[in-house]
């Protein structure tokens, strides 16, 4: 058998096809659909084709993340006909909205298997990609088809493999490497590629900095973003899913369309400017900015690690009289871990608003609206004209340490000298920052039980 890439062994396999090979279409069996908020357009769809019943009830997975609690009349009828509908399909995994985001809440619950092929209506559902799997992001009626038939044609995307290389300083983090990387290829440099994520860098990332890198990797086109599976991997994933799987790696001598190595050394803390995600500069470039709102949380970085860094940079300071800093755990279980671990009291003192688990500022649905002439700096993961409110707003994108230290000033501000002052390890040596799970009396819940 020729070598392959992780991408076309979980398509082979999913496809029942020996050897899929780039550029080829499989009709692939899906092992896991996720569909959040907008479950209930896929609902309609699904009813509109005429079908009944779901192919199978426990390969679909719901949760209520993106307008939680319900801010108006439309979101409470979505949310009342997605409940009704979980009800009727005996649909098994369905996270109503005090559980948190979808791709925090799946890999937490044990839903997300290395090796497996998950789709989502969310584009976002590249951030499983960070545990081995094949996960991509599709649309409302290929999502009803995949309900009624549990397959989806699926096109093998040609790989670039990222190498990583040299250590972090202090101050930068996965989130300034995601957006060197956009930046670098744009918002469609690596339009329906797999993109895998190797090297001795990635070795010493967290599973959550793993989980930032695919998070982000849709926001140059790709396919899907894949981290190898390692120790680490195996480590977060115990006591969640359940035993008797089996890593996927690429062969070393698969074929790839580009092999680009990128060496960290020199790296600086990035900031992703006004109207883009691509459009990313060093923040010393603009350095000095004044800052309206700062929101820190998202399926990007609102992790336990994220909110860790961002406590200590806070500890004993006030956030600026000028500015308002929004704070969004991911997930439930985030948001009790940093309860437990004080990181919460640390940040509410500091003078933030702390928010329900969800996506909350992020997509402007209904939280930390942004009026005209504003401007937010945010850990988001888009920026675009409009994002987060009013469309003569401003949204800048950048890691948590930054939007930390700038919550200090009211204006940009490069993390380096905080993350010094206050003993913040760099983003590559973040294993041991924050406590344990059984430290903090943390629940894990395999897939095997209901929500």
């Amino acid at each position: 058998m020729p070598p392959q890439t992780i991408s076309q062994k979980v398509l082979s396999r999913a496809g029942g096809v020996a050897s899929a090979r780039a550029g080829e279409i499989v009709n692939a069996r899906v092992d896991l659909a996720m569909s959040h908020d907008n479950a209930a357009l896929v609902a309609k769809r699904f009813k509109e084709l005429g079908l009944e019943r779901v192919w199978d009830p426990d390969r679909i997975v719901i949760p209520l993340d993106h307008r939680i609690p319900a801010p108006d009349i439309k979101t409470a009828t979505n949310h009342k006909e997605i409940r009704t509908f979980v009800a009727e399909q005996g649909i098994r995994y369905f996270y109503d909205i005090k559980e948190g985001i979808c791709h925090q809440v799946l890999p937490e619950k044990g839903h997300v298997v290395p090796g497996s092929l998950i789709v989502g209506t969310d584009s976002h559902t590249t951030t499983y990609g960070a545990f081995g799997a094949f996960a991509a992001g599709i649309g409302a009626t290929e999502m009803a088809a995949v309900w009624a038939t549990g397959e989806i044609w699926l096109q093998v995307p040609e790989t670039i493999r990222y190498r990583f290389e040299g250590r972090f300083r202090t101050g930068v983090f996965a989130k300034d490497l995601a957006m060197r990387v956009i930046g670098d290829q744009g918002i469609a440099g690596c339009d329906y590629h797999a993109v895998e994520f190797t090297g001795p860098l990635m070795q010493r990332l967290t599973v959550d900095s793993r989980m930032t890198l695919s998070n982000l990797a849709m926001e140059m086109g790709a396919k899907v973003g894949i981290a190898e599976v390692d120790e680490k991997t195996v480590r977060w994933l115990a006591g969640r899913v359940p035993e008797g799987w089996e890593p996927v790696l690429s062969d070393e001598d698969a074929p790839v369309e580009r092999d680009l190595t990128l060496d960290v050394t020199d790296l600086e803390p990035q900031i992703a400017c006004p109207h883009s995600v691509d459009n990313v500069h060093p923040v010393s470039a603009v350095a000095g900015t004044e800052i309206h709102q700062l929101f820190l949380g998202t399926c990007t970085n609102g992790r336990l690690e994220d909110l860790a860094v961002a406590a200590r940079i806070l500890e004993g300071e006030t956030v600026h009289a000028g500015s308002r800093l929004l704070v969004t755990p991911a997930s439930a279980e985030v948001y009790r871990g940093a309860m437990r671990a004080g990181y919460l009291d640390i940040l509410s003192e500091a003078g933030a608003v702390i928010l329900n688990p969800g996506c909350g500022p992020c997509l402007g649905g209904h939280q930390g609206i942004l009026a005209p002439g504003e401007r937010a700096l945010t850990t988001t993961n888009r920026n675009f004209k409009g994002r987060m409110g009013s469309p003569d707003a401003e949204v800048f994108l950048a890691s948590p340490a930054t939007v930390a230290a700038s919550a200090l000033y009211g204006c940009i501000s490069d993390p380096t000298e905080a993350c010094r002052e206050h003993a913040i390890p760099a983003g590559d040596t973040l294993d041991g920052l924050t406590p344990d799970a059984a430290t903090l009396g943390r629940v894990r819940l395999a897939a095997t039980e209901v929500a």
